[in-house]
């Protein structure tokens, strides 16, 4: 038996999902959607505790990236539901942004496959920029990415969840093992 699987496990898992955390903060900095923003952070800094926990097999800091899990999987609940309007709640609304722009997913306008069209308006005169655009066709419309996105974050984090259940019973076992 390796002497490090449940700590070797919970550290790769750990590294994915700072990769996948750190993409889909990008992505919500271009949507300027400042509530994503925020708890994106945090779930940052639970998952470099969290793998700095599992390197230096101290169970309190994967403790609190375990229930940090619980949290991420309620939030990454909560943006699907918003996103596929369900239980009262409304794609359109402003609820990410927080009230401060009327700006939205950045996947709305620059989803996979979508083709702008720049069609003149008829009072350019009243706006900024003389030009309104409009996304006809998408492979796949932005609310789906950003359920696709939640999914791959829940099943990440249900295997952080295992993960470290796993490997904080086994620390005092995998300590000897050098």
């Amino acid at each position: 038996m390796g002497c490090c699987s449940g700590r070797c496990m919970l550290v790769l898992l750990c590294c994915v999902q700072l990769i996948t955390a750190v993409e889909r903060q990008v992505f919500d900095f271009l949507g300027y959607q400042w509530a994503p923003i925020m708890v994106n952070f945090f779930h940052i800094v639970a998952v470099i505790l969290g793998l700095f926990g599992a390197i230096q097999y101290q169970s309190r800091y994967v403790t609190m990236y375990l229930l940090w899990m619980f949290v991420w999987i309620g939030w990454n609940v909560f943006v699907s539901c918003l996103y596929l309007d369900l239980g009262g709640l409304s794609k359109d609304s402003h609820i990410l942004s927080l009230g401060i722009s009327s700006h939205s997913s950045w996947w709305k306008n620059n989803g996979l496959g979508c083709q702008s069209q720049n069609l003149p308006s008829d009072r350019w005169n009243e706006h900024q920029n003389p030009q309104l655009a409009s996304v006809p066709s998408c492979w796949l419309q932005y609310q789906y990415l950003e359920v696709l996105q939640c999914a791959a974050q829940l099943l990440l984090s249900l295997l952080g969840v295992v993960c470290s259940c796993y490997a904080v019973s086994r620390f005092p076992e995998e300590e000897s093992c050098t």
